[in-house]
């Protein structure tokens, strides 16, 4: 496993943050244990009578326990690793009797929900790697092996933005017309919008060409660029199996939409008409396809299918450059960006915004254009800051650092600020994690965790309100609403990485940890771990063993598949016991701490706690230097696959 080092700095006053995160762990295994008793069933699947009316819900059903195995990554309960595959076997085979799955993957839905219903599939690959990695293959082959009827590659392109694991499934809806709800007409507005002509009276949804066969004709098939999260799958059946097949089905996927990309000046278009070329269906336009920069979310679909994208290319090819996939779009969307309050804005994510701004809802403040039509830039918001924050932590390139300052200057509320909110992504706190790591917020850690804290009890106080309720189809949303995990804090404070992209992404991490007793994935109990710093010369690691009886052993490991390597340690140390004192001495002195350094050269590192002590780790990494994989450090080196 290659260097061991001891932990000798005496515990005196437990840090607050450590104690606040033992005690979240604590109450995390109450909480998903009283989810479970309340809203499942003994073989896994959620408690539900009804049926599914469209091709919409199957994601909601995974939701719900999307972060369970990543909380048994972090260090959760044994046995919630268990628990999570029951719920994931469960919720199958109960979607299956619903007619929403084939061979356990979504029969055909675009890749905006599948990335969703994914989250939780993908966490438990990294958790049991062995066990999934028959699945992981067999889905990733739906898209990489043309025979499946996904992949067209001759053009580059999955054939249709309704795919998966039914070819006979087309199109984008069942029936004569798109079911799309008056409210979802008011919030989002149509597809094809052009369609109508200026000042015609709107025709009924269930004869509006918006809705109907001109939706089917022009963004019911050909490529979209939200399928760019597909590739999420394929680098996962990558990392498990090592086979060539997925690398070069990445590459080409990924490398396909850069070109369409610099053909438009390096803005990502959303569209491929099934002759491969971009508004092939659409009169030219680079814009309108399905879930692409028109309808319904813009950037909130498009940017982060293509963060999930660039993730994948640079992680399965090694090459940094496939993140100007994004940054290009991303800094567009900046360059028209505008002061003005919330209020003000055009958003068509109100419900999202009103509770993370909270008071700041009426400061003037920086917002971007999310969408883009025929009318030119619209639907403004404050910045998501899942992407450029993604960007900077794989790259730490001074370049994505310095965007981030600039949106920072740009923000008329304080970074600092920690909002008591927990959205669908179960992220959110970027800004005041950011800030915390650039020395601004020394009071992060312990914050956060009592907002996540406070979170868990409302979801506690919400589980037990609907507690029995008959759930009706049109509230299928209640399981992962009341889903009491929250794991953003505990991913951005131990792991040192931002919470996985919702939309069908992969984890980012400086460090993870396994328990060297129990040989498992997470913290051992008692310890707690916090990342003040994620510099690659300084990647700083604080280790705290609460126990004032037993030691634990912790494993180290650089990045979150084992892509970093560490190259050196400097570790804190404390060799003279002299601050005990003598036997009638009524207090102790102060201990000395001194530091010594040891050198790596591997992903892992081990370091042994003994009762009531900790240490800090200043890691110096060789960022992305191996191919990342789910290898853990208690495999045989020579059992590695490759194909």
């Amino acid at each position: 496993m290659g260097s061991v080092i001891t932990a000798s700095v005496p515990l005196m006053e437990p840090p607050g943050w450590a104690t606040a995160q033992r005690a979240l762990f604590d109450l995390l295994d109450h909480a998903w244990r009283r989810f479970a008793d309340d809203f499942t069933d003994s073989d896994g699947r959620l408690r539900y009578a009804g049926g599914l009316g469209s091709r919409d819900g199957a994601d909601d059903f995974y939701e719900a326990f999307f972060n369970w195995p990543q909380l048994y990554l972090l260090g959760g309960h044994e046995d919630l690793l268990a628990q999570s595959e029951r719920h994931w076997e469960g919720v199958t085979r109960q979607l299956t009797e619903l007619g929403m799955l084939k061979d356990e993957y979504e029969r055909g839905y675009d890749w905006f929900h599948q990335g969703e219903s994914l989250l939780l599939f993908y966490f438990l690959c990294m958790a049991a790697p062995d066990r999934w990695k028959h699945r992981a293959r067999r889905f990733a082959d739906l898209y990489v092996d043309p025979r499946h009827g996904n992949y067209d590659p001759e053009h580059r392109i999955i054939r249709r933005p309704h795919n998966g694991s039914d070819p006979d499934r087309r199109g984008l809806f069942d029936g004569d017309a798109y079911p799309w709800l008056p409210q979802e007409a008011r919030t989002y507005g149509f597809p094809l919008e052009w369609t109508v002509p200026d000042g015609a009276d709107a025709p009924p949804l269930d004869r509006d060409p918006r809705l109907g066969d001109e939706m089917r004709r022009r963004i019911g098939s050909g490529d979209t660029a939200v399928n760019l999260a597909a590739s999420g799958l394929v680098l996962n059946a990558l990392m498990l199996t090592g086979d060539p097949r997925y690398r070069r089905w990445i590459a080409e996927y990924v490398d396909a939409w850069r070109d369409r990309a610099t053909v438009h000046g390096g803005i990502l278009p959303d569209n491929v008409a099934p002759d491969g070329t971009v508004g092939g269906l659409l009169d030219g336009r680079w814009y309108g396809g399905h879930y692409g920069w028109s309808w319904p979310h813009g950037w909130y679909s498009v940017g982060h299918a293509a963060m999930v994208a660039a993730l994948a290319g640079a992680a399965a090819t090694g090459d940094g450059s496939c993140l100007d996939l994004v940054r290009p779009a991303l800094d567009e969307i900046i360059s028209h960006g505008r002061i003005m309050t919330f209020m003000e804005a055009d958003s068509s994510l109100r419900s999202k915004w009103t509770v993370q701004l909270r008071e700041d809802v009426t400061t003037p403040t920086l917002h971007v254009p999310f969408r883009y039509a025929d009318r030119g830039w619209f639907d403004y918001n404050p910045m998501l800051m899942a992407v450029p924050v993604a960007l900077w932590h794989h790259s730490a390139s001074a370049a994505d650092r310095e965007r981030l300052e600039r949106l920072r200057s740009a923000s008329g509320y304080d970074w600092r600020v920690v909002r008591p909110f927990r959205n669908k992504e179960e992220a959110g706190h970027e800004e005041p994690w950011f800030a915390f790591l650039t020395g601004d917020a020394p009071d992060y850690p312990e914050r956060i965790l009592a907002v996540a804290q406070a979170q868990v009890r409302h979801r506690l106080a919400r589980m037990e309100r609907y507690r029995g309720t008959d759930v009706p189809e049109a509230d299928i949303h209640l399981w992962q609403q009341s889903n009491p995990v929250v794991t953003e804090a505990l991913v951005q404070l131990t792991w040192g990485g931002p919470q996985v992209i919702y939309n069908g992404g992969l984890q980012q991490a400086r460090v993870r940890y396994y328990d060297a007793v129990a040989r498992r994935p997470g913290l051992p109990s008692s310890v707690a771990a916090l990342v003040s710093c994620v510099d690659p010369e300084a990647t700083v690691v604080d280790l705290v063993n609460l126990d004032p009886e037993g030691a634990r052993s912790v494993i180290v490991q650089a990045g979150a598949f084992a892509e970093h390597s560490i190259h050196t340690v400097h570790h804190t140390m404390c060799e003279n016991p002299t601050w005990i004192g003598g036997l009638y001495d009524y207090g102790h002195g102060e201990p000395v701490v001194t530091s010594a350094m040891v050198r790596v050269g591997g992903p892992w590192l081990g370091v042994e706690l003994p009762r009531s002590t900790r240490i800090r780790l200043t890691l110096r990494l060789d960022l992305h230097s191996r191919p990342p994989s789910y290898r853990t450090p208690f495999d045989d080196p020579g059992t590695e696959e490759t194909s």
